[in-house]
């Protein structure tokens, strides 16, 4: 995420089941009350993937709710939104992509500039044991934390 950007949601989830091998910072193709929404943070996507359709990304499953304060105009809260990249940007993704066992995968909504921006993230699965090992590294580390805070303190 860039300086002076606005985090307002991140994917947590995706982070823990995968192993992000590249990201690289997208805009998203939104209508007006779909943005917002974003800007108040009324999105879901823990289950979000992105696809290569045609030459054009595609992220489907991102749920924007509908804007509570808009009247029959309102937009369709599940339809597949389409990412800006450029053509050679695209290109680079479909071969990672066409490799065994790579996805693309949103990880965080940002404001940059006013613009909802989209880190899409080329992951690969974790294992159950993958998992078990990030678990306790996060442990191990919390337990560092709060010795080192302690003896510190006093």
């Amino acid at each position: 995420m860039a300086e002076g950007a606005k985090k307002i949601a991140e994917n947590r989830k995706a982070r823990f089941d995968y192993f992000i091998e590249d990201s690289i910072e997208c805009g998203i193709a939104l209508e007006g009350t779909e943005v917002k929404c974003v800007k108040g943070g009324n999105l879901s996507f823990p289950d979000a993937f992105a696809e290569i359709i045609n030459g054009e990304v595609w992220v489907k499953n991102l749920h924007i709710a509908e804007y509570s304060y808009s009247s029959v105009f309102n937009h369709n809260p599940d339809r597949p939104k389409k990412l800006l990249l450029h053509r050679e940007q695209i290109k680079r993704l479909s071969r990672r992509v066409e490799e065994k066992g790579f996805t693309l995968i949103p990880l965080d909504f940002y404001l940059k500039n006013g613009r909802v921006k989209v880190t899409l993230g080329v992951c690969k699965g974790k294992k159950a044991f993958d998992k078990r090992e990030t678990i306790k590294a996060r442990d191990t580390d919390r337990e560092l934390r709060r010795e080192f805070k302690k003896r510190l303190n006093g």
